[in-house]
């Protein structure tokens, strides 16, 4: 097989070395391998580029973890590097993907990800390490692809994010794994478990006015993605007629989104209103949110917090830009958000999920507590869209 040619770029255009060498980013016997916090850094700004430009990129791992456990050779590390520097592109990107475990190398502003194209990387990367390398060191070098964004993936397939792609994000969340602790125990299951017990009763009066009014199940049930992109069964009651077709909604959301059409749905706003499908007990229960009652379900379960972005229907995830997609990573969908009780949920898409990341990028559990505060007057005052 023959590499594919690449476009040659100078790297100084790209990230000017004097730059890169005052900030640390590299030394002057190694110009272009980067240690594990700038190439997650490097990582994170690629995945930021390929959202804006489309063009996807490659990530390669090569584990060399048992490599170095087996090989008294010191200078094994350095043959590795060197043996990739005339694979690569001067505005690609190499470095620790793990600290002396993982080596990570970037094939970025790729026009046209395929099979082939990767399927030739791998195998020029390891002709050049079998020519280089000691032939028991090659069997233990591991080498792992993966393409952001997702290969072939489509949300709704229950299929989780690459986490690989998203190092940074896990340090982040790994940093504050104390705080997460205290809110899933105290604030979600705690909170979740005295709102079942105070509002038990109300459970009661509502379910048997859906009963009595409705042919039908007290609850609807309904497949939603949750927290890196996995699916979880969503509980809500009932307010429209029983076995419904979903397209109409399809259809709306389609328009919400794509913002298409926009006179024909209510901003912010992800149910559908006007339609005569919806019951009169399930009329008032959308008005005053009530019918939002048993995610306190999801939450007690773990699908849920009470407090985060909004759990997407999967085929509403099919619709989403990339950079839509990270309001799905790191933190479980809730009740209640940001932007639904800061009086401007009722306004475009984008600006939703730019919410979300604001929420997710400042989130505390002081933050957490404002927004449940908040999301009373939000529910009376009609400016929330729960």
């Amino acid at each position: 097989m023959n590499m594919p040619r690449f476009k040659k770029e100078k790297w100084g255009s790209v990230y000017p070395k004097k730059f890169l060498t005052s900030m640390g980013f590299f030394t002057e016997d190694d110009t272009s391998f980067f240690d594990q916090p700038h190439f997650h850094h490097m990582l994170r700004l690629e995945r930021m580029r390929t959202e804006r430009s489309k063009k996807p990129f490659l990530l390669l791992l090569l584990d060399i973890s048992r490599l170095i456990e087996t090989t008294e050779d010191t200078k094994t590390v350095d043959k590795i590097k060197t043996s990739l520097n005339p694979l690569m592109r001067e505005v690609d990107i190499k470095g620790w993907y793990q600290y002396n475990k993982i080596i990570g190398v970037m094939f970025t502003e790729i026009a046209v990800m395929d099979k082939t194209l990767i399927n030739n990387i791998i195998y020029k990367i390891y002709n050049r390490l079998r020519d280089r390398l000691d032939p028991q060191w090659l069997n233990n070098i591991y080498i792992s692809y993966h393409v952001f964004p997702e290969e072939n993936q489509r949300l709704s397939s229950d299929l989780p994010f690459n986490i690989n792609l998203y190092p940074d994000m896990v340090r982040e969340d790994f940093n504050k794994k104390p705080l997460l602790f205290i809110k899933n125990i105290f604030f979600d299951t705690l909170g979740s478990t005295i709102a079942l017990l105070i509002f038990s009763p109300l459970f009661l009066i509502i379910a048997i006015a859906i009963k009595a009014t409705s042919p039908g199940p007290v609850f609807f049930k309904q497949e939603r993605v949750g927290l890196n992109g996995k699916t979880f069964l969503f509980y809500k009651f009932r307010s429209m007629t029983a076995n419904n077709d979903p397209i109409k909604h399809k259809e709306y959301i389609t328009k919400f989104i794509n913002q298409a059409n926009t006179a024909a749905v209510e901003p912010g706003i992800f149910k559908l209103t006007d339609d005569p499908r919806i019951t009169t007990v399930g009329r008032f229960l959308r008005k005053t949110s009530l019918d939002e009652l048993p995610q306190l379900l999801n939450v007690l379960k773990g699908d849920m917090s009470l407090v985060g972005p909004r759990p997407p229907i999967p085929y509403e995830c099919d619709l989403y830009d990339i950079w839509h997609r990270r309001r799905l990573l790191l933190s479980k969908p809730g009740i209640t958000g940001l932007w639904q009780v800061t009086g401007r949920s009722r306004t475009t898409f984008d600006e939703m999920v730019r919410l979300d990341l604001k929420y997710l990028q400042e989130w505390s559990l002081i933050l957490d507590l404002k927004i449940l505060f908040m999301t009373p007057k939000a529910v009376i005052s009609g400016s929330g869209a729960f």
